[in-house]
């Protein structure tokens, strides 16, 4: 008795999921998400044409977990001087006369219960199309990875296989120390060991 009123359930839940129509594609798999933006921005132009550094803009992305979007006023750097007359840059002026943030639609967005970390990846010598595509031809941003979780295993696993290193940081300078005399000594610069990439593919590295 207790096993057909379990089937009947059952039954009636997958009847319920297929009228719905169940989405049965993976958690968080946005892949070829393309909104439109409240201004035009074109990576292509930006990032590709002119080559500006993908830090310039997004400058959290070698320090912190998060790349950042900025602010208005960086954009104004250049654009106080640059296509002024172009209706999106006008949207932009705007903005920032009226002291307005720009509600950019996010595309790419891990759950929250993923711990993700922009600076561990960027200093392990991982190049941002690695993750986000050719973002450098992009007219419109498009989420071109899955970044599931399976996804960031392969990569991880396939590192960890590979054995590949990270870049060497830059030679840091030397600092002064005291001595015994009082007189402050300044040592020599540090040459930064060489370390060999080993990222998490346990459960506690990406959930905490």
């Amino acid at each position: 008795m207790i096993d057909s009123t379990r089937a009947s359930l059952l039954s009636g839940v997958l009847a319920a999921l297929a009228m719905g129509g169940c989405d049965t594609t993976p958690v968080n798999n946005n892949q070829n998400y393309m909104p439109e933006q409240p201004i035009a921005f074109s990576h292509a132009v930006h990032a590709g044409h002119y080559e500006i550094d993908c830090q310039y803009c997004h400058v959290g992305a070698e320090k912190s977990r998060h790349a950042g979007i900025p602010h208005a006023g960086v954009c104004m750097n250049c654009h106080t001087q640059v296509k002024t007359d172009s209706p999106e840059i006008q949207k932009l002026t705007r903005a920032v006369k009226e002291n307005k943030p720009i509600e950019w639609v996010r595309v790419h967005r891990l759950p929250d219960h993923a711990y993700f970390s922009h600076a561990n990846h960027v200093t392990a010598g991982l190049e941002c199309q690695k993750c986000h595509g050719p973002v450098q031809e992009m007219v419109r941003l498009e989420q071109v990875e899955p970044m599931t979780m399976g996804w960031c295993l392969d990569c991880h696993r396939q590192t960890q296989e590979s054995k590949a290193q990270a870049p060497v940081p830059p030679l840091a300078s030397g600092v002064l120390m005291a001595s015994a005399s009082g007189v402050a000594k300044a040592t020599a610069p540090v040459t930064p060991a060489p370390r060999t990439l080993n990222p998490p593919s346990d459960c506690s590295g990406c959930h905490r």
